[in-house]
């Protein structure tokens, strides 16, 4: 059986509240090969406006009804196999509106291995249960002639009786789904300390603890799953036993007969046991940690997007410094472009610290340094000391006085270190002095430095080795295409690792736009995209709005106006113009529909009017520039300048479910607890903050000795 388009559109758009016009747009469009920022951006009148959260979510929902339409006509498929013709069965397995359901009612008729239930039917013990099943008269009575060498004795041949009616029970939809709801509703997880294991301080929390599922958070969900990986817990899900068998005796069993009724509430309890306890917890069990690894690739994804949207401070030239002590401090210095200028290492922990210090100055004065990029690792607190140091003592007549620094996230710096990608990069470059040139770079273009790197190992997550890696790459690349497509791209200036994430275009045909820049020069138009090997009229549709040119031979190639409607842009400013209208103008005229008329001649509507409107306002525009600048500081605090009630400002680094780590500019991040984010309740701290924010926080406690400080935000 297969379902319509119309069918699967239909249930997308109930499940997500949306019209289903928009649901057969967007479907009509995926199918088509567009790619969901184009979608996003240059469909919207197709669309409703749909953003790419929602398109994206049009797509998973579609693919899972697929999926599920696949798995019904496959059960559909072997039970025609089996001659299994029961129309009520069938009926019921066409109307399933999850995958669960479909497995409950297919159960008793999937291929399996050997059971107790069907080695008992194969020794003849079928015609005794069906003794029982018609209660009319102690069925146990008569177990004597069924007894055979696999069943020697009437309680053999009882219990052979009872497997085939505790499968029968397991195998029931209505049982499974009663049981299941209970589990769902009432059962408490238990963790203890698992026999022989050694005492672990991560984990003594969960030590004796029990906790309703409801009730449940994600990150303990991760913790405990984590803590039973490692072989410090023992976890189970037992469920209310007694309780529920009794309930399903009463559902299920209504035999006249006591002993009979006796065999089936065996049976029930045996089902229960061996049978239903073992496959509901495991599925709870695997539901409570989807739910978890999607609620932690979440927040990966929300702080990834953060990160990748923290504004550039492009044309400098910067330092970057990545720290280390017993190997030394690598540094490097890159020019406003970042080419490598120069690299060299400091040693900042012992008695060559006074050299270190004199070298710094002489290379910032030789190369005319205006930023310094610190990686906030191994040895961050050593660096910033040095680099404070320099600044305040270098002598006032001295030009570049006024440089600043600003501690740079260095999570996954070692991994680009190593890489082709790097290798390629900076060939004659020793592996340990490319993380600096990538902390250099990360301060002027954070965006086109970090999407070199696996955005796993970026390091804004939550467990992010422990959840599920295929759903984690698949949301991260998702986060990182629909950034990179938001702030668009210089078409003479990017990388491949960059261009490889515009709509349509990937690694291959970005290989292909570099080289065929660097043979013929620099792009003059978007139209000379159409002369590179293997980019069609499909690929330039999807990417040639996100390439930015500049300075080229159309204003517009600037923009993010899709080449298509060029015409419209320029018929429009041409209108605005005439009407006299100043720029502040423009959205306003064009919101109250004075130019519907002359968008609906070129085929499109308001909203991309409205969107031309806003390129033509800021052309070149970066969406970053709107955002907090890095936090760039000259003075250096240690935990010993701190005291209870001071006031300072720091930049977010880690968002989490209890609150958000804030660097303060000292050694070790504060902690700003959900409880001291606001004065009204907060549920959600990324309701407040997201990394790369910009906060101003009060010192509340200070923990010296564990190298702790608590921050409010009230």
């Amino acid at each position: 059986m297969s379902t319509p388009a119309h069918d699967v559109s239909a249930y997308v758009a109930k499940t997500l509240s949306l019209q289903q016009w928009q649901v057969d747009a967007v479907i009509k469009l995926l199918d088509d090969k567009s790619t969901v920022p184009f979608i996003a951006r240059y469909r919207k009148e197709q669309t409703g406006s749909l953003d790419e959260v929602q398109i994206r979510l049009v797509q998973t929902t579609m693919e899972q009804k697929r999926d599920l339409e696949k798995r019904r006509t496959s059960i559909l498929s072997s039970l025609e196999e089996q001659g299994i013709n029961d129309k009520k069965l069938i009926s019921s397995i066409q109307q399933a509106q999850d995958l669960t359901r479909l497995e409950d009612l297919y159960a008793p008729y999937r291929p399996r291995r050997m059971t107790r239930a069907q080695k008992a039917i194969e020794a003849g013990l079928d015609k005794a249960a069906d003794l029982v099943s018609r209660d009319l008269s102690d069925a146990s009575s008569q177990f004597k002639k069924f007894v055979c060498e696999q069943y020697p004795d009437t309680d053999a041949v009882r219990q052979g009786v009872v497997d085939i009616f505790a499968e029968k029970i397991a195998d029931d939809a209505h049982v499974r789904d009663f049981l299941r709801q209970k589990f769902e509703r009432y059962s408490v997880l238990e963790s203890k300390k698992k026999r022989g294991a050694e005492e672990d301080p991560k984990y003594s929390i969960y030590i004796d603890f029990s906790i309703k599922n409801s009730y449940l958070k994600p990150h303990q969900t991760l913790a405990i799953r984590r803590g039973e990986k490692e072989g410090v817990l023992s976890v189970k899900i037992p469920g209310e036993q007694e309780r529920w068998c009794q309930d399903v005796q009463r559902r299920e069993v209504n035999f006249r007969n006591r002993a009979n009724r006796e065999i089936l509430n065996d049976a029930v309890e045996e089902s229960y046991k061996r049978l239903l306890q073992p496959q509901l917890e495991r599925e709870l069990r695997a539901q409570l940690e989807s739910d978890a690894d999607q609620h932690a690739i979440n927040i990966f994804a929300l702080n990834l997007k953060n990160l990748l949207l923290s504004p550039p401070l492009p044309g400098r030239k910067v330092m970057g410094l990545d720290p280390g002590l017993r190997t030394g401090c690598k540094l490097a210095i890159v020019d406003d472009q970042g080419n490598v200028l120069t690299t060299d290492t400091l040693y900042l922990h012992d008695q060559r610290v006074h050299q270190a210090h004199q070298k710094l100055e002489t290379l910032l004065n030789k190369y005319g340094v205006q930023l310094v990029a610190i990686g906030n690792g191994t040895g961050t607190h050593e660096a910033q000391q040095a680099m404070a140091h320099v600044i305040q003592n270098w002598s006032r007549d001295n030009e570049v006085q006024d440089v600043r620094y600003a501690v740079v996230d260095e999570a996954g710096a070692s991994v680009y270190s190593a890489s082709d990608l790097a290798r390629q990069e900076m060939p004659d470059l020793d592996v340990s002095l490319r993380g600096a040139v990538s902390i250099a770079r990360r301060l002027q273009d954070p965006l086109a430095e970090l999407i070199k790197i696996d955005p796993k190992s970026v390091g804004v997550g939550m467990y992010q080795h422990d959840v599920n890696q295929t759903t984690l790459s698949k949301t991260l690349d998702a986060v990182v295409e629909d950034v990179v497509n938001s702030v668009g791209v210089d078409l003479n200036t990017a990388s491949p690792a960059l261009l490889a994430h515009i709509a349509g275009v990937g690694p291959k045909l970005a290989s292909n736009i570099v080289e065929h820049r660097a043979s013929n020069g620099l792009f003059r138009t978007r139209k000379q995209l159409q002369d590179i090997k293997g980019l069609g009229a499909k690929t330039f549709e999807q990417c040639a709005g996100f390439l930015r040119v500049r300075n080229g031979e159309d204003p517009l190639d600037n923009t993010g106006i899709h080449p298509e409607s060029y015409k419209l842009a320029r018929a429009l400013k041409q209108a605005l113009e005439r009407a006299s209208l100043p720029p502040q103008a423009w959205q306003r005229e064009v919101e109250r529909g004075q130019f519907d008329e002359l968008a609906k001649k070129h085929g499109f509507g308001r909203p991309t009017l409205l969107d031309i409107v806003a390129h033509l306002n800021r052309p070149g525009r970066d969406p970053r520039e709107d955002l907090d600048p890095p936090d760039l500081r000259q003075k250096l605090l240690t935990m010993d300048d701190l005291v209870e009630g001071m006031k300072v400002s720091g930049t977010v680094r880690n968002v989490v479910d209890f609150g958000a780590f804030v660097d303060i500019g000292v050694k070790q991040d504060g902690l700003v607890h959900i409880s001291k984010m606001a004065t009204s309740r907060v549920h959600n701290p990324y309701e407040v903050v997201s990394v790369g924010d910009r906060v101003d926080v009060t010192v509340m406690e200070i923990d010296r000795k564990r190298g702790r400080i608590s921050l409010s935000m009230i």
